[in-house]
């Protein structure tokens, strides 16, 4: 028991599901930033009682988005792993299901795109598919949200400067703080550039 205290406590202090702010729509937003995950320190069980207790019940009225920041996400320290997620997903109330309009999804890599675009809909069903948005810059985040209610992290802020330096990053959707990106070939796999094939089944980022 004191486990799951001091694992709820942690997701408190990190911060890392927030409500604030509306989009241009007037939904309010909860804003979660995937680089504070402590994936390798916590449990499902406490996430989805954490989640049950804090966030859910402030949702389940009015129609909400999402806003899932990427920036920085590493398999290993933030990603518990496709089974832990769709556990997650399921355990998702009825109610904010329905409630849920939109989710923009800033930073995304590669990976994560066409893992998404493979079996998104096996995972999470036509509702919630239809509804994500990726958004590779922060500007574009500002077409659908209100700018001045809503705290984006520094070093999201810096992840778009490395991009204006480093091109590649946004054409292939790299992240910011890995020196090696890895290719995988996969002809089957059709992305914008016709020499790009780039993928992984073995994580996402």
């Amino acid at each position: 028991m004191a486990s799951q205290i001091s694992e709820s406590d942690l997701l408190h202090k990190l911060d890392i599901f927030k409500i604030q702010g509306k989009d241009k729509r007037g939904h309010k937003i909860l804003r979660i930033t995937g680089k504070s995950f402590p994936a390798r320190f916590l449990s499902v069980d406490v996430l989805k009682e954490y989640l049950d207790e804090y966030i859910f019940p402030r949702l389940s009225k009015k129609p909400f988005s999402v806003l899932y920041m990427h920036t920085g996400v590493q398999r290993t320290d933030n990603f518990q792993g496709i089974s832990a997620l769709r556990s997650i997903y399921d355990a998702i109330p009825v109610t904010v299901k329905d409630n849920l309009q939109s989710v923009y999804f800033l930073h995304p890599g590669l990976q994560s795109r066409l893992f998404l675009a493979t079996f998104g809909r096996l995972f999470f069903g036509d509702g919630l598919y239809g509804k994500l948005r990726y958004l590779s810059r922060v500007d574009y985040l500002w077409e659908h949200i209100r700018r001045n209610e809503i705290e984006v992290p520094d070093f999201v802020y810096d992840h778009d400067e490395d991009m204006e330096y480093r091109p590649m990053m946004m054409e292939y959707g790299w992240d910011s703080d890995d020196p090696h990106p890895r290719v995988y070939a996969a002809p089957a796999v059709a992305v914008d550039s016709p020499s790009a094939s780039i993928y992984s089944m073995r994580c996402i980022s």
